[in-house]
């Protein structure tokens, strides 16, 4: 093994490399705040179309607008609720196009012309779609908050599971998946519920289930 002197370093030396260090760490955050700033004065927007709950709505929005900011800030539709703005929670859950989606994910741009299903679109007070009738029955919430979402993801597994679509708790990949406790949990794991309310989810999703086959 060689041994290798180490490198001299002047006191000059030293203090530049310390100041140009310092420098890279400060300049970046002021720079970028600064670009912010330029973007915050400059919006850039542009027009969306979509179908929500199927009555088309016209749009001019910064495409930087989620789409659960569109739903809620512009079509004032407040059934989706934001929760932790990072796809984690479940809570903002919309359907769009057939599928479930988390809405606080996703860029209202992305889905120009796209067809938007919200709690709102699913029922009324005076008809209730069954999922939101079988959760009301089976006490399938406490405080609320992460329901629509809840629901919405609902009514979507059950579509999945009728076209086919395995999840991580199917047998294969060939076989239909089969409606169990185990393979709704699997599929509703995505939507938390921080009351607990999961036993009774399950029940409320299974009638559903059962009442349509």
């Amino acid at each position: 093994m060689v041994n290798r002197a180490p490198l001299p370093l002047s006191r000059r030396t030293f203090l530049i490399v310390g100041v140009v260090t310092a420098a890279t760490m400060v300049l970046p955050p002021f720079i970028s705040a600064k670009a912010c700033a330029a973007n915050a004065a400059r919006p850039i927007k542009s027009a969306v179309t979509l179908s929500v709950n199927g009555e088309q709505r016209e749009l001019e929005l910064d495409t930087r607008t989620t789409l659960i900011d569109a739903l809620r800030e512009h079509l004032q539709l407040t059934g989706t609720k934001k929760g932790c703005d990072h796809g984690q929670c479940g809570a903002c859950t919309v359907i769009v196009d057939g599928r479930r989606i988390n809405a606080c994910l996703t860029l209202a741009v992305m889905h120009d012309g796209a067809k938007v299903t919200t709690i709102e679109g699913l029922g009324t007070p005076g008809k209730l779609h069954p999922m939101q009738a079988a959760f009301i029955k089976h006490d399938g919430y406490q405080c609320g908050y992460c329901t629509p979402g809840q629901i919405c993801s609902a009514v979507a597994v059950l579509e999945e599971i009728r076209d086919g679509i395995p999840s991580h708790a199917s047998d294969n990949l060939i076989d239909a998946p089969q409606l169990s406790a185990s393979e709704l949990q699997e599929r509703m794991s995505g939507n938390i519920c921080r009351c607990g309310a999961y036993s009774n989810i399950i029940e409320a999703i299974t009638e559903v289930a059962e009442a349509n086959t």
